[in-house]
């Protein structure tokens, strides 16, 4: 009997060490892994594509996704249904509905009037209005500081860490970023100055703001930013979408120099930098793509890609085909 209790003590004592420490994620933290309400992180899906408004949109898994558009809000009226990945829809979590990236993955949104960046976790489709990059929660929404139905914002997905994660899970928001700085956002304002504006424009009001936020982790702000889509500023001059630039003809050049300067999701985007490059618009996949040329000499091609970086898009480069 004594060695029957003093076995049992030895188990209870072992659970006990275990439950000090576990993995979430794979990885191996301290302490006990945080309530998440049930919601767990799966294995990602993508999905097959679908059609809102006459545009397919074909879900994919870029992990160094980073855009700009327009954040709309969730209504509360969806409370409680099920998202795309059969979650329950917390309107006070931390999360957001998005058109391709994969669910659930994770991803910084900064609101470009203020600089607030926040980690949101992604679980849902949408939004089903082709104006808008994202929907945020109520609860992601505030913490952000957004009050109006539409407001103008950066989507860069991250891989936070374990602990973060389990936060969102949790419905409780994460630590905030550090606060964007003044000559990135003016970079990033600038982008959006290409984007057709919603029916109802944003909004610039903010709620009361607190004090600086802190940085979460040990990263250098800013050292693991990618862009997409050139990272330069856009173009400036305005898109009517009823009647949006026209891609021009290719050059009757028969040259093998050609200068890429950047590629987008969307068509419009892709001739309003066309023009202001004097370049064209060819679709790749998914993405419409701006070259200038061909030319038959390399210094017309530098003095293109030159013409190219002046305009804002840092990231163009001299292509040869052989």
């Amino acid at each position: 009997m004594k060695s029957i209790v003093k076995s049992g003590a030895l188990i209870a004592g072992a659970m006990l060490l275990l439950g000090g420490c576990a993995r979430v994620d794979g990885k191996r933290e301290a302490g006990p892994v945080p309530v998440t309400n049930g919601v767990v992180d799966g294995a990602a899906t993508l999905g097959a594509p679908f059609t809102i408004g006459g545009v397919t949109y074909t879900p994919a898994d870029i992990p160094d996704y980073d855009d700009v558009g327009y954040a709309g809000l969730y209504g509360d009226e969806r409370a409680g249904q099920p998202t795309a990945i059969d979650e329950s829809f917390d309107p006070a979590g931390i999360s957001a509905a998005h058109k391709t990236l994969p669910l659930p993955s994770y991803v910084e949104v900064t609101a470009l009037d203020t600089g607030r960046t926040i980690l949101v976790r992604v679980n849902d489709r949408g939004p089903m209005v082709n104006d808008r990059l994202i929907d945020l929660s109520r609860g992601a929404a505030e913490q952000l500081g957004l009050t109006g139905e539409v407001a103008a914002v950066r989507v860069r997905r991250t891989n936070p860490p374990a602990s973060e994660k389990a936060q969102l899970r949790a419905g409780k928001p994460a630590t905030e970023r550090i606060a964007t700085p003044d000559s990135l956002l003016a970079i990033l304002r600038n982008k959006m100055k290409a984007l057709p504006v919603p029916a109802k424009a944003p909004t610039a009001a903010v709620t009361a703001q607190p004090a600086a936020p802190i940085a979460s982790g040990n990263i250098k702000p800013g050292a693991d930013r990618f862009v997409i889509e050139g990272s330069g500023p856009k173009p400036a001059p305005a898109i009517k979408p009823a009647a949006p630039p026209t891609a021009k003809p290719a050059p009757a050049s028969t040259g093998s120099h050609i200068v890429q300067v950047a590629a987008f999701s969307s068509e419009a985007r892709a001739n309003a930098a066309a023009k202001s490059v004097g370049g064209t618009v060819t679709k790749a996949g998914n993405l419409w793509r701006v070259r200038i040329g061909p030319f038959v000499s390399d210094a017309d091609a530098r003095a293109a890609l030159g013409k190219a970086k002046v305009k804002g898009f840092g990231d163009a480069v001299i292509m040869r085909d052989r």
